[in-house]
């Protein structure tokens, strides 16, 4: 995954959203955070993953990793933000972790981050939510090129007035 293009293309795009929307001067940290939580429950949400009373399965997996790069949005924004440059992690080790456990993992590393904002607690949260997406079975490719079509679809909203 080529991160610091798609850190460009969100930059582009938080540019855009901020001087249409008179936010230059604002700090966006709180809002992008809270959004970034809130994407989270719809990504969980489409997975079903913890919906131990419905026998319906997980949503199509685009719709699934079409939530999920929404969430990658506001993970590029923050960085952009904040000045930080994440790595995306190359390998991982094999956790014993299923998906609801690591959506509350997500939960808690992102009110860490938030009541700490460091690199290095953002770059745990990075991690953790790449971690989701592999084991939600999405590639680097799978990520990068949907991360550009949804980022293309954010735009043309913008143009609409969305």
């Amino acid at each position: 995954m080529n991160i610091s293009k798609l850190m460009d293309m969100q930059a582009v795009l938080d540019q855009h959203i901020e001087r249409k929307h008179g936010l230059e001067t604002e700090d966006l940290v709180e809002r992008k955070i809270l959004a970034l939580l809130v994407e989270l429950g719809e990504l969980a949400n489409e997975t079903r993953c913890f919906k131990f009373w419905s026998l319906r399965g997980p949503s199509e997996r685009e719709t699934i990793l079409g939530e999920y790069v929404d969430g990658i949005h506001f993970l590029l924004s923050l960085a952009n933000g904040l000045s930080f440059k994440p790595t995306v992690p190359e390998m991982f080790t094999l956790e014993q972790r299923n998906l609801t456990e690591q959506f509350i993992l997500l939960y808690r590393e992102i009110s860490l981050f938030q009541q700490q904002v460091t690199f290095e607690s953002f770059q745990t949260v990075f991690t953790e939510y790449i971690r989701l997406g592999h084991m939600l079975g999405f590639s680097a490719i799978d990520v990068e090129q949907a991360y550009i079509t949804k980022n293309e679809v954010n735009h043309e909203r913008q143009q609409q007035g969305y």
